[in-house]
């Protein structure tokens, strides 16, 4: 004991000889950076003065401020960013889920505004934009150049007015234009439907509204079906979802996990880091899952992809997602505006970070382009098509029951709505068809 005790003490005096051998040259150095932060801060008063009382025109000082303010911010990556009061409460609006606008999700790249996704049901979706267009000009008026707060406040406007925006698309030889009638954006986050004997729980967003909507609406598909026995799968379809809160991603990925890692997210320092695990509990109770990602699926999105995906929980089919995997805290500023702040980054349970990477499906399936029907072909598929059954003095099959007859036209009812839905939504066609073939091979024994 003795021993020890002499050998911390002697560390203990090692240690306070080393600090003041090197606490000279340190010191010095941060009296340095200090001194170079105070005169860059001189610089900039003096720049603002000047603006201020010899530009060729007159300026508002709070305008001056505000944008030195956001060059700050988004100099640092494209998430950052100011928002003034006006900015804070429509962002608060859109977390509620309503809002002012077209309807589209949208980032920056090399100085242009890029789409990261439509929302389901909004004006921009039925105009046909796509996720990976390019915005150039807003009514005419170029965006290159513009802070994305700045580009966004462009394409804002009163419900119902006309916005001509230009876009250049890849594939496409030449921007075109589109005009679209801005409206109040209603966020539907979840959308429950049941295909076949498929619940299918389409993510449109992560709000606040998200976690407790799927939950409802998976809970009523079940009690529709009669239970969850006559439930084969479950496809949960977040294609074009933009993402959203965090916490609402980590609920979703937590609704189908027993356990393990969910998430981790780790800052600048490591004491910021933080890792959220699953709690037991499955709203599936074990039956199969397939999520639908493609290029518009971000951020929130992806961690409950990944997650999913890292614990073999789901079969992830589409294609690769949008990749955003940093985390933006939203700190709130005098005069109710608030900054938006790019404070870690988040990584799947596995260790690995998506960031513009994106979560790269199990299964890659595209959606194939709309081919336009011929007149020939049009004509083709309205003729009806004759078989056996169909003609005079027909034998009748006698092997079978009513009730057996019954079960086979129904089976061949919902192969044929399967066949439209091919047609209709060839990604999730697919997925049910997944879930399909896993339900006929019997759960693992």
């Amino acid at each position: 004991m003795k021993k020890f005790v002499m050998a911390a003490v002697a560390g203990t005096v090692a240690g306070v000889v080393a600090t003041t051998q090197i606490a000279g040259p340190l010191l010095a150095q941060e009296a340095e950076k200090t001194t170079n932060v105070y005169e860059q801060l001189d610089l900039f008063g003096d720049i603002f003065e000047r603006i201020r009382a010899q530009y060729v025109e007159d300026v508002d000082p709070g305008d001056l401020i505000e944008a030195a303010i956001n060059g700050m911010l988004t100099s640092l990556d494209p998430h950052s960013s100011y928002l003034s009061p006006k900015d804070a409460e429509k962002m608060r609006e859109q977390t509620r889920g309503e809002f002012g606008g077209l309807g589209i999700e949208v980032t920056q790249e090399e100085g242009f505004v890029k789409v990261v996704s439509p929302i389901d049901g909004t004006p921009a979706a039925e105009a046909g934009i796509e996720a990976g267009d390019f915005i150039t000009h807003v009514d005419g008026e170029s965006l290159l150049g513009l802070g994305l707060d700045d580009a966004v406040e462009m394409m804002r406007g009163p419900v119902g007015s006309e916005i001509l925006i230009t876009v250049v698309r890849e594939g496409e030889p030449e921007p075109f234009d589109v005009s679209i009638v801005r409206d109040t954006i209603q966020l539907t986050a979840v959308r429950a439907r049941t295909v076949g004997n498929t619940a299918v729980l389409r993510l449109t967003t992560f709000n606040e509204q998200t976690y407790p909507k799927m939950k409802e609406g998976l809970e009523q598909q079940i009690e529709d079906a009669g239970g969850m026995e006559n439930i084969n799968g479950i496809v949960i379809d977040m294609r074009n979802n933009p993402g959203g809160l965090l916490n609402q991603a980590i609920a979703v990925s937590d609704a189908f996990l027993e356990e393990g890692e969910i998430v981790s997210t780790r800052g600048r320092d490591i004491e910021d880091g933080d890792r959220v695990n699953a709690t037991p509990g499955d709203l599936a109770m074990g039956k199969p899952i397939v999520v639908l990602i493609n290029g518009g699926s971000a951020s929130a999105s992806e961690i409950v992809a990944g997650a999913l995906q890292d614990h073999r929980r789901a079969i992830v089919i589409g294609t690769k997602s949008f990749g955003k995997g940093s985390v933006q805290t939203v700190m709130p500023l005098r005069g109710d505006g608030a900054m938006r702040l790019t404070t870690a980054r988040y990584y799947t349970p596995s260790g690995r970070s998506i960031q513009a990477l994106g979560v790269s499906p199990d299964i890659v399936v595209a959606q194939p382009p709309a081919a336009p029907e011929t007149e020939e072909d049009e004509a083709l598929s309205a003729r009806p098509l004759r078989s056996e059954a169909d003609l005079r003095g027909r034998l009748n099959n006698d092997s079978l029951t009513d009730d057996q007859i019954k079960q086979i036209e129904d089976d061949r009812e919902k192969a044929r709505k399967a066949a439209e839905l091919r047609e209709e939504d060839y990604q999730l066609a697919y997925a049910i068809d997944i879930l399909k073939g896993l339900s006929a091979l019997g759960p693992n024994e």
